[in-house]
C-alpha cells in the first residue's frame, strides 16, 4: 500500500458531500487497498482520523485509530448525540498548524459498515466522540473551521 497525499484547505473536494459506497463495492480490491492506504497515511501523519475526501476521494469512508484500535467506517451516520456539549481545541491533517476551539457533543452513537460490510455500532465519548463527529463532518463537506466557538472572556 502507499502513503497518500493529503488535500489541504482550500481544496474544493473538502467541501463536497461524499457518495455512499455500495455494498457490492465494499469487498472490491480497490476499496480494500484504499482502506489499507488510508491507515498507512494516518500513521505516517500521526493523525487520529482520516476521511476519504482528505485524500481526494468523494467516498463515504473514514478511518480512525483510538486506544490502540483501528476503525474503518463505511457509510457512517451519527444515530444520536448527547445534549451535553464541551468545547475543546481541534486541528486536522488538511489544516496544518491550525487549532481552534470547537463545541461538540460529549457522547455519540454511530452506525456504519466495517471493512467486511458488517453493520457495526459504536458508542463513544470524550476524544473518540469528538474524532467521530469531526470525520463524519468531513464526509458531509463540513469543516471544523466553520464550527469555531468564540470563547467568552470573563468581564473584569
Amino acid at each position: 500500500m502507499s502513503i497518500l497525499p493529503i488535500k489541504t484547505f482550500p481544496d474544493p473536494i473538502l467541501k463536497q458531500k461524499t457518495e455512499k459506497i455500495k455494498e457490492s463495492e465494499i469487498q472490491s480490491p480497490e476499496i480494500k487497498a484504499l482502506i489499507l492506504s488510508m491507515f498507512e497515511t494516518l500513521k505516517a501523519y500521526n493523525g487520529l482520523g482520516l476521511a476519504a475526501t482528505q485524500i481526494g476521494k468523494s467516498l463515504r469512508l473514514c478511518v480512525l485509530k483510538f486506544d490502540g484500535k483501528s476503525f474503518a467506517l463505511i457509510n457512517p451516520k451519527i444515530k444520536s448525540k448527547s445534549w451535553m456539549k464541551e468545547i475543546a481545541e481541534e486541528g486536522g491533517l488538511s489544516f496544518p498548524g491550525i487549532f481552534i476551539p470547537v463545541k461538540r457533543s460529549k457522547k455519540v452513537k454511530v452506525e456504519a459498515l466495517d471493512k467486511n460490510g458488517e453493520k457495526i455500532f459504536l458508542k463513544a465519548e470524550g476524544l473518540f466522540a469528538r474524532a467521530l463527529q469531526h470525520e463524519i463532518d468531513h464526509l458531509e463537506g463540513i469543516l471544523f473551521i466553520e464550527k469555531e466557538c468564540k470563547i467568552k472572556k470573563p468581564k473584569k
